[in-house]
């Protein structure tokens, strides 16, 4: 052992910057990562069980608690999985409503990842800069959904309650303040050498890499690839709504890191249209007293803030689901991490696990 060049090296599970219980062992040369393996398994809670075991209004809460960070989208797939496999339609102001708020859900998850990430490579700045604006997001979220952190409204067949008055007001000025917030966040990092020192060239992973293990979200699309669930299989009202898909070159932490934020321009964009064609009317449509999902099976994804997350259903006809699977984006996302940190830097993998964006409690449902 003693005469071995290797060094084995636990990283987690409670290193700050495997953002959550997430155990990477290490086999280093020196300082050179020659190998790495993923241990989860400290948080487990056993959730998709649980949801056999629970009526169909009663499992939606449960998923704002897998992914905490998006809760709102985590609701939203469920929701929509029911309605999908019940042939349920869903009020259009009750869609209109639903996509402004997941796309806030979208920016406060890209804030805070934002955020980490900067602190994780050295950026204490940011940290603090994007707090601030995530604050006012969740000031909404407190105000519509009674909650800040695990948010839900959602119901089977539309909403609980219409937004209320001050809402739209609200959710404006916070779309007149963002952009030359994001434009501060470019100038501390765009041209900073050492932000550019610890993210270019770093986690590479090519378009073909990425498709074969299959990344979705930014990690999929920092490579090139332009892939999203709301323009290939458009949910709600994303149909209606015009707004553009960005995508990387390189592959790397750097192009994962631009990728994010122009989506954070993009979702603004995606608010402010669907503030100006919000219509009235009701935000429940016609559900039955007793939710019974006929016999049958059904898959149904969405785009989360972290990728595609996909639920699959299987009923055999009660008021319980027979089995519910998710299909996590967080998950699948940290597979790519042994083909990304190889030959890299021991540094550099607390860098490629902030480029990931992953949340434990996905991971470990």
């Amino acid at each position: 052992m003693f005469d071995s060049e290797q060094m084995v090296l636990s990283m987690g599970p409670q290193h700050p910057s495997t953002h959550g219980v997430l155990r990477v062992i290490l086999k280093l040369d020196g300082e050179r990562v020659v190998d790495l393996d993923c241990d989860i398994g400290y948080l487990h809670r056993g959730a998709e069980k649980i949801f056999e075991n629970r009526l169909y209004p009663m499992i939606a809460p449960y998923l704002d608690r897998l992914d905490y960070i998006a809760a709102v989208s985590n609701g939203l797939l469920y929701v929509e999985t029911v309605e999908k496999a019940m042939g349920l339609e869903v009020p259009p102001r009750a869609q209109y409503l639903r996509v402004i708020l997941t796309e806030l859900n979208r920016l406060a998850s890209h804030l805070l990842w934002l955020a980490t990430h900067a602190l994780d490579i050295g950026g204490f700045t940011v940290f603090l800069y994007a707090f601030r604006e995530r604050e006012e997001i969740l000031k909404i979220f407190e105000n519509f959904f009674g909650a800040r952190l695990t948010c839900h409204a959602f119901r089977i067949g539309g909403m609980s309650y219409d937004a209320y008055p001050e809402f739209e007001a609200q959710v404006r000025a916070f779309c007149d303040l963002l952009p030359k917030r994001i434009e501060e966040y470019e100038t501390l990092l765009n041209e900073n050498r050492i932000w550019l020192g610890r993210t270019v060239g770093i986690g590479v992973i090519s378009a073909e890499d990425a498709i074969s293990l299959g990344l979705t979200g930014a990690p999929l699309r920092g490579s090139g690839v332009d892939y999203d669930v709301r323009k290939t299989d458009p949910y709600e009202c994303y149909a209606d709504l015009e707004f553009d898909i960005p995508i990387g070159e390189n592959g790397d932490t750097f192009d994962r890191y631009l990728v994010r934020m122009e989506e954070m321009r993009q979702s603004r964009r995606i608010i402010m249209q669907a503030l100006d064609k919000l219509p009235d009317g009701p935000v429940i449509g016609k559900v039955p007293k007793v939710i019974r999902v006929p016999a049958g099976e059904v898959y149904h994804s969405i785009e989360g803030p972290k990728g595609e997350l996909g639920l699959y259903l299987v009923s055999d006809g009660g008021t319980k689901p027979y089995r519910l699977r998710m299909r996590p984006s967080s998950f699948i996302n940290l597979g790519a991490l042994r083909k990304m940190a190889v030959g890299s830097l021991m540094s550099d993998v607390v860098a490629v696990i902030g480029s990931l964006d992953i949340v434990l409690g996905e991971i470990d449902r």
